[in-house]
């Protein structure tokens, strides 16, 4: 397992090596498995973030009923034109919206890299893919990348939100979902790892704050927002604009200020939004009924 970004950016430049294939061979000899094995483990992970996207039921609504349909609605802002970011960015966001009700109606999904954030890689790749023509193959490569970053996050910081905030879920997925798309658009190892240093950078500080304890409120919905902004990152790196702090010290950061969280913002359900009038309300009522 790789510790660093620049262990695997230099990685790649000793062996003369895609970015992908260095965190394919490294999988292999952390798994005792052979290239063809793990491709098609890989393979079998997208095409079940495929399934699960088809899978949504618009008329669903979770067990508390705080979510469910809105992927639907967006769906249907979508097709009414009424969306300002255009098209494309409504489709992500729609999806990224689905993935999260999803996960919140317990229907099946794929944690990238958790349940609370699974609507974030998805979203962007399913969009993507589908715009840009890109086949599943090149999808499962572009998903190694985005496992190498999330690899070295977990293994440099965090990627639960109990740990570290909301920075460690959705940021973490959106920083694997910017490498990634900055992988498939061409970018070098350079770009790669920079379009994920400016995706974490952007998210640094957000607390966990599930309304009643439920990964449902507000973490859908900041599910587009990790989405969104790894395509915007990814963008800003193909531009050449770079992250002034080296990406490996954003993670470091990241580990810093989420050991500074209180409690009470990493998942207790205890403060931020939790802690409003009508976050008490919800809970209160879910407490009653129990």
């Amino acid at each position: 397992m790789f510790r660093a970004l620049g262990e695997i950016e230099a990685a790649v430049r000793k062996q003369n090596k895609n970015y992908y294939e260095v965190i394919l061979e490294d999988d292999c000899k952390e798994q005792g498995i052979t290239k063809e094995v793990s491709f098609e483990k890989m393979k079998h992970m997208y095409q079940m973030m495929q399934e699960a996207d088809l899978a949504y039921d618009k008329k669903q609504y979770s067990a508390s009923g705080l979510v469910g349909t809105d992927g639907e609605k967006m769906a249907q802002a979508r097709a009414a034109k009424t969306v300002l970011c255009g098209d494309f960015i409504g489709e992500v966001m729609e999806k990224a919206i689905k993935m999260g009700e999803s996960n919140a109606c317990m229907k099946r999904i794929v944690a990238a890299p958790t349940a609370g954030s699974c609507g974030v890689i998805p979203a962007v790749f399913l969009t993507l893919q589908k715009n840009k023509g890109f086949s599943d193959e090149k999808m499962t490569e572009a998903l190694y990348v985005a496992a190498g970053i999330g690899g070295v996050i977990a293994t440099r910081a965090f990627i639960a939100g109990a740990a570290g905030g909301c920075q460690a879920e959705i940021g973490s997925a959106s920083a694997m979902a910017a490498g990634a798309v900055a992988y498939l658009m061409g970018a070098d190892e350079k770009g790669i790892s920079n379009a994920a240093a400016l995706a974490l950078k952007n998210l640094l500080g957000l607390v966990c704050d599930p309304v009643a304890g439920l990964v449902e409120v507000p973490c859908v919905k900041r599910n587009v927002l990790g989405a969104v902004n790894a395509l915007t990152s990814a963008d800003l790196s193909m531009a050449g604009i770079n992250s002034k702090i080296p990406p490996d010290e954003v993670i470091d950061a990241m580990r810093s200020i989420g050991k500074a969280l209180p409690e009470s913002l990493r998942e207790t359900g205890q403060g931020g939004l939790a802690a409003t009038p009508a976050g008490e309300a919800v809970k209160d009522k879910f407490s009653k009924k129990k």
